[in-house]
């Protein structure tokens, strides 16, 4: 991956399964407005190859988001990203699921951490349930290979995300932490900045057919395969959090002098 532009080539898939969450990654195409809006910052996104991708911007005056037209109970949701090119310390482009609710919300989170020319990209994860997050791990990012799992949380005795939730992404400022802890700042010279989507379709059960139903096994994601990990994906999984993992809040004894009980959890 060059130094300098940053493209992530690869589909980054959220999982939303009745036995365990998955994050990892895959392939597809469709058009934005079969499934999406635009939910905020409207002028600063550029569509482009007949709504087959966007462009979401962000300068001093406002970042852009989007979000799916319908929420789902389950399904496999995918998306090609490219993140901001130059120096984009402070940038944060996100990828994620999130349910309606104003208090107690569940939220599956994919954010691309902007950092200096030359300082390599981290891709930050993350788990809501019920409204409480703090669950982050962060991993340096690396050539792609489809089918690599990045992070399993388990349905096993513990809070589990279960809530309807819409598909979103945006690009905005994080600045306050996103990079080294908050101490590198935007350098507004490189504005607007750019994050690219493709590949808006989605596989899902609407939350409006009712829960029960979107747990059926006539939805191939909910089944097979998809239901846990072979054993390629469990070594791949494995080498990629020794090789590549730089934060785990579950290893955090100042935040979490008592690990949290999922991170008892082993795959």
């Amino acid at each position: 991956m060059a130094s300098v532009f940053f493209c992530i080539s690869a589909i980054f898939l959220l999982f939303v399964l009745i036995h365990e969450v998955v994050l990892l990654e895959g392939s597809e195409d469709a058009a934005f407005s079969e499934s999406y809006n635009i939910s905020w910052g409207a002028g600063h996104v550029q569509s482009f190859f007949a709504g087959r991708e966007i462009h979401l911007l962000m300068d001093k005056m406002s970042g852009s988001g989007f979000q799916s037209k319908l929420d789902y109970s389950s399904g496999l949701f995918h998306m090609d990203i490219k993140v901001p090119s130059r120096n984009s310390a402070g940038i944060v482009t996100a990828f994620y699921l999130k349910s309606s609710q104003l208090n107690g919300h569940d939220e599956l989170d994919f954010e691309f951490l902007g950092n200096l020319d030359g300082k390599p990209i981290h891709l930050q994860t993350n788990i809501f349930v019920n409204g409480h997050g703090n669950r982050e791990e962060k991993i340096r990012l690396w050539f792609l290979v489809d089918e690599i799992p990045i992070r399993v949380f388990m349905n096993k005795g513990v809070a589990f995300p279960s809530k309807a939730m819409q598909v979103m992404g945006s690009l905005w400022n994080g600045e306050d932490w996103a990079t080294n802890g908050g101490k590198d700042k935007i350098n507004w010279m490189y504005a607007p900045f750019t994050a690219s989507f493709r590949t808006f379709s989605i596989d899902g059960c609407p939350a409006f057919q009712g829960g029960p139903q979107c747990y059926s096994s006539k939805y191939w994601w909910n089944g097979g395969g998809y239901a846990r990990l072979s054993l390629k994906q469990i070594l791949a999984y494995r080498t990629i959090r020794k090789r590549l993992l730089v934060y785990d809040y579950c290893t955090d004894r100042r935040r979490y002098p008592v690990p949290p009980p999922e991170c008892s959890q082993t795959v």
